[in-house]
């Protein structure tokens, strides 16, 4: 495909249906790049969409040779397609949140009362109940930072005073750190995950986010949970990765009626998903206690085996967000 404009221009090439086979996302003036097809025997045509001008479309080519049917084709969705899940996460979301405040409540109540083994007890549940909501972090703004955020950035790292959240809390118990020490950062995370509750009411999640979400997940999870950078002192940022499994399949499970008809590696997915679950559950049950392991603890085979199950899943999710990403159509 070469850019024969002045402005940069998005191609699709599509099916008689109106499936798309192939597309090029932001192909610059004067440039040319190729799109790589297998075409069975059917109808073509390009669309193509420059910058500030309407939708252009290409005459039907008909090819009747070769295979009967070509490459993977999916039908593209549109921002009305993805509201409904989009608000069925919401809700599930709304759903969510009066059973974490409790628990974070228990969190406070302990560290109030001055008993520091049960808030080290009560930290977890409360953690991962936040983790699971995962999918919706991008619309929680700045009370999601200030819930569940790390001191990455900060001048001061975990002695910042800006330095709060589940992370705060958490180093705290782990460090030594009295229950007085801890009874601030503890009630201002309550403080603010009802704040957010609060807001969750009149927030509105991007349609066009949802998709995206799911892989995204799997990403931090990768970068943070995997490597133990989300690690403040408890040794459980393996069990956050695990939360965020949840949180993925949940997203899915809503996305699933517009997905299941475009992916045909669906079942690979699930199964890929499954995988990961159950390779985490046996690593926490050979914890101490029965408990988790920071990954740093785990023999090479077992931080592999991990690695690769995430490895493998990020890879199979990454269509997803591809087929949720809403195309320009006019």
């Amino acid at each position: 495909m070469h850019n024969s404009s002045t402005d940069a221009a998005e191609v699709y090439l599509a099916n008689s249906s109106g499936a798309l086979l192939g597309e090029i996302d932001g192909l610059a003036p004067g440039t040319t790049r190729p799109i790589q097809v297998t075409l069975g025997r059917g109808s073509y045509a390009f669309r193509c969409l420059v910058e500030d001008t309407d939708a252009v479309s290409g005459h039907a080519v008909k090819i009747t040779s070769g295979p009967a049917t070509g490459g993977p084709a999916v039908q593209p969705v549109n921002q009305h397609d993805v509201i409904p899940p989009t608000l069925a996460y919401q809700k599930w979301v709304a759903d969510g949140f009066g059973a974490e405040v409790d628990k974070v409540d228990a969190l406070r109540d302990a560290v109030d009362s001055g008993d520091l083994i049960a808030a080290r007890a009560a930290w977890l549940p409360a953690h991962l109940g936040f983790v699971r909501l995962g999918g919706a972090y991008g619309a929680f703004g700045d009370l999601g930072g200030a819930i569940d955020g790390t001191d990455a950035g900060l001048p001061g790292g975990v002695s910042d005073k800006d330095f709060g959240g589940f992370h705060r809390v958490e180093y705290g118990l782990w460090h030594g750190e009295s229950a007085a020490s801890l009874r601030g950062p503890a009630d201002q995370l309550a403080k603010d995950l009802r704040a957010l509750r609060a807001e969750w009411g009149s927030t509105r999640m991007d349609p066009l986010d949802t998709g995206l979400r799911a892989h995204e997940i799997t990403e931090d999870s990768i970068q943070f949970d995997l490597t133990g950078r989300s690690d403040f002192g408890s040794g459980t940022s393996l069990a956050s990765a695990r939360a965020g499994l949840d949180g993925t399949v949940e997203l899915l499970k809503v996305l699933n009626p517009l997905l299941a008809p475009r992916d045909p590696a669906l079942p690979g997915l699930n199964s890929a998903l499954h995988t990961a679950e159950h390779d985490l559950d046996t690593l926490a049950a050979t914890g101490k206690d029965g408990g988790w392991r920071a990954p740093a603890s785990l023999p090479r085979a077992q931080r592999e085996l991990i690695n690769g199950d995430f490895g493998d899943l990020a890879e199979r999710l990454a269509p997803v967000a591809v087929i949720f990403d809403i195309r320009r159509t006019a």
